[in-house]
């Protein structure tokens, strides 16, 4: 068993104070007018735009870029936030590189597609900085909406509902909306708290009120929503995170990756937040190719990412797990954790390799250690809280088209429901389905 390494500690402050501003900027600088005409002008303006059909949201990509290259940036806004209200922050985090860019006919052509992200993060973030909001809403229904959990599924729900003239009441378990958004995506992709002023604008639709710090189970129920509103939407995400199932998991040190990212997305000074000089992430998803990077831009000297299968397999997309290597994680797949060791905190841990067998994946008796002074798990997330009135499928709620529930007056969406994706953008999509779902039956 290793011996305590004096060289090696959980501290905050590595870098110097100009070092983490340069670090966290922006990852995808926005365009500027000229830029984004010039990015517009490669559009083919497809009839049957392949493009379209690999958008969640079905927004007209073609029509967008369309009135972008003709000087209407606020115009194609609204063709965006049409389809899509949080369109800014999308243009900022959904992985375009395999939705819509993957499919554009340049990228089949010529390997460089139309930079559909960074028009849409152009023509949305042109209309916002505007202060403008490019919908009204109908005239007052009398009907009322629950919606548990501000993420995005939960904030496009409400939205669309408002538009339609119902009034909603959103409950979340944080003091501050957003979800994922605002919580849980790297800091240098959504810059400037960016999450919370889009929550600002999107308000602006009038309608719609906010209650926060309330939980689904503890301040609020679901059988006490039923008595108070005519229907209720679930978007409350998934609030517990898996364990690792290991002795010595809780050795200090070894943190849930979920609560790490919250942590750095709220900090006011990142100098503050302590970070290993070896750190260990396990996980293959977004939330660990996250933590790897940012402790890596926090001033972690070894940051290894571990997956217990192949990187093909890997929820993290290639661009990401690009991204990832770009700033220095070392990525090992092929590999489980099978022990946490150290005196009080942790300091190695023990990996055994895997193979795709047969009968699945399977262990074998080829092992290693990596030094770790700090670990984190982001092996998925599980549903807390799940009320017994609710069908269950798997570890989330049961849901069918547009998001019904085995309640005639519930409906779910987001990571929360059985068809969720932990993308933002599938989640706006089931969020706006099922609001239209949701009016069809108070109007019916």
């Amino acid at each position: 068993m290793s011996q305590p390494n004096p060289g090696s500690g959980v501290v905050s402050a590595r870098l110097k104070t100009g070092e983490y501003q340069d670090n966290f900027s922006d990852l995808h600088p926005p365009l500027d007018p000229h830029e984004a005409l010039v990015a517009a002008d490669r559009c083919y303006f497809c009839y049957d735009a392949p493009c379209v059909t690999s958008c969640p949201t079905d927004i007209d990509i073609p029509l967008f870029i369309r009135q972008i290259a003709t000087g209407t940036p606020e115009a194609s806004a609204k063709t965006i936030l049409s389809q899509n209200i949080l369109g800014g922050m999308c243009a900022r985090v959904c992985p375009t590189e395999t939705l819509c860019e993957e499919a554009c006919v340049r990228e089949k052509a010529e390997g460089q597609p139309v930079d559909i992200g960074g028009l849409q993060r152009f023509a949305t973030d042109t209309l916002m900085q505007k202060g403008e909001h490019p919908f009204d809403r109908n005239a007052e229904t009398g009907k009322t909406v629950a919606v548990v959990g501000a993420g995005p599924a939960g904030l496009a729900c409400a939205h669309r509902l408002a538009m339609h003239g119902h009034s909603v009441r959103i409950f979340d378990s944080n003091l501050k909306a957003g979800g994922l958004n605002e919580f849980g995506i790297a800091a240098y992709k959504t810059t400037n708290e960016f999450a919370a002023a889009e929550v600002d604008w999107l308000l602006k639709i009038g309608g719609i009120e906010l209650e926060l710090g309330k939980s689904l189970g503890k301040e609020i129920h679901l059988k006490g929503l039923l008595d108070d509103f005519d229907a209720i939407f679930l978007g409350m995400g998934l609030g517990g995170v898996n364990a690792l199932g290991l002795a010595g998991e809780e050795k200090d040190h070894v943190l849930d990756a979920v609560a790490f990212i919250h942590d750095l997305r709220q900090a006011k000074d990142l100098s503050t937040l302590p970070v290993g000089r070896h750190v260990v992430v396990i996980g293959g998803g977004m939330t660990a190719v996250d933590a790897a990077v940012q402790s890596k831009l926090l001033g972690a000297q070894n940051v290894h990412l571990v997956y217990r299968r192949g990187r093909e397999q890997m929820n993290a997309s290639k661009y990401e797990q690009d991204i990832a290597a770009s700033r220095g994680v070392n990525i090992i797949t092929n590999a489980e954790p099978i022990g946490i060791i150290g005196y009080g905190a942790v300091q190695e841990i023990e990996f055994a390799y895997t193979i795709d067998g047969q009968s699945g994946l399977q262990r074998t008796d080829d092992t290693f250690r990596l030094q770790a002074d700090q670990a984190f798990k982001a092996i998925g997330q599980n549903l807390t809280g799940v009320p017994s009135l609710l069908k269950i499928e798997g570890r989330k709620i049961a849901v069918s088209e547009n998001g019904k529930t085995s309640h005639a007056n519930i409906w779910a969406g987001g990571d929360c429901a059985s068809d969720g994706d932990d993308l933002t953008v599938t989640a706006v999509a089931e969020g706006r389905d099922a609001a239209e779902d949701i009016h069809r039956t108070l109007m019916s």
